[in-house]
């Protein structure tokens, strides 16, 4: 078993290195936090590569351990009979191909996805910056193609809060397909977890991949 000491480490910083073991092919892993949000990212994490992951809290120092999942034996009673081998004649000798490497096919960039850092936008007009960004997000929910992905980071977290003016135009766009993905380490330092009226909580490599395989990138 992999153990990874992510004792003091915040999030990314805990869950790249979570994700560091994983990319090496570990199967079984202890992974080590000090702190609720980095335990609950790194979980995130593993339960989506398909692990099943126990958390236990010793006064605070967090160990998540994380297995493979298997799927269920088949008992010897449900197993199929075997059926009964009818001789053929033997195949005829065919020369083996010659291996040939895959040529890899970058995957293509989709979509667009916007980045918004702030709850206002444009100058120092807090009112006027409000309108705007509520303006910008409901031309957006009336697109034909509406942006892949929506990244919500720093104060840009608060347009998705359930008594957010934006929080409406933000659901449309989610029940147009979009994804809005809202910091988790940033709702996380403002107290407003339990506030988050639209989107998903995600990770900052969530949102970092989300923007990766974007064909533009929009930031606000």
């Amino acid at each position: 078993m992999i153990v990874v000491n992510a004792t003091g480490r915040a999030c990314p910083e805990s869950v790249a290195m979570t994700k560091a073991a994983l990319d090496k092919g570990a199967e079984e892993l202890e992974v080590l936090v000090d702190n609720p949000e980095a335990a609950t990212n790194v979980k995130r994490l593993l339960e989506g590569r398909g692990f099943r992951v126990l958390l236990q809290d010793d006064d605070g120092r967090l160990k998540l351990t994380a297995g493979r999942k298997t799927e269920p034996s088949v008992s010897a009673s449900q197993a199929p009979a075997p059926q009964a081998t009818v001789p053929q004649a033997p195949a005829p000798q065919v020369p083996a191909p010659v291996p040939v490497a895959p040529v890899p096919v970058p995957r293509p960039a989709e979509g667009m996805a916007v980045l918004i850092t702030g709850k206002t936008l444009g100058g120092n007009d807090e009112e006027l910056g409000e309108i705007l960004v509520k303006g910008f997000l409901s031309a957006f929910s009336q697109l034909d193609v509406p942006p892949r992905t929506v990244a919500l980071i720093n104060e840009g977290v608060k347009l998705a809060l359930f008594d957010s003016s934006s929080c409406d135009h933000l659901k449309n766009l989610e029940r147009k397909g979009t994804n809005i993905l809202v910091c988790g380490t940033c709702v996380n330092h403002f107290g407003i977890t339990d506030s988050v009226g639209a989107g998903v909580i995600s990770t900052m490599f969530e949102i970092v991949e989300a923007l990766n395989g974007a064909g533009r990138i929009l930031s606000l």
